[in-house]
C-alpha cells in the first residue's frame, strides 16, 4: 500500500493528472476514498491477525481472485459484504459516530 501511495503522490505532481483529478466529481472522489480506505483497513486487520489473502478468502467462501480485487480498492462494497467481512474477521471496518 505504501508503494501505491507513493505512486499517487508522483502522479499528483504531474500537471495533466492534476487537471484530470479536478474534473472528477466530489462524490466520485469520496467513493474512491471510501473504497481504498476499506481495502486498507482489511489489509491492516489481516496483517494483525496473521492471515493471508487465501486464508481470508477461505473464511468467506470466496475465490482468491475476488478477495484480491477487494484489496486493490477498486471494489464497490455492499453493506452486506462489509457485514460479512466484519463478522468473519471479528472486528469493525467502518465506525459510525453517533
Amino acid at each position: 500500500m505504501l508503494l501505491l501511495k507513493y505512486n499517487i503522490q508522483l502522479m499528483i505532481q504531474n500537471e495533466l493528472f492534476r487537471q484530470c483529478l479536478t474534473a472528477i466529481p466530489a462524490e466520485q472522489k469520496a467513493e474512491f476514498d471510501l473504497s481504498f480506505g476499506i481495502a486498507e483497513r482489511i489489509s491492516e486487520v489481516l496483517k494483525s491477525k496473521n492471515l493471508t489473502q487465501k486464508d481470508f478468502a477461505h473464511l468467506l467462501h470466496k475465490r482468491d481472485s475476488e478477495v484480491s480485487k477487494w484489496l486493490t480498492g477498486r471494489h464497490n462494497f455492499t453493506m452486506q459484504t462489509i457485514a460479512k467481512i466484519e463478522t468473519a474477521l471479528g472486528c469493525k471496518l467502518i465506525s459510525i459516530v453517533r
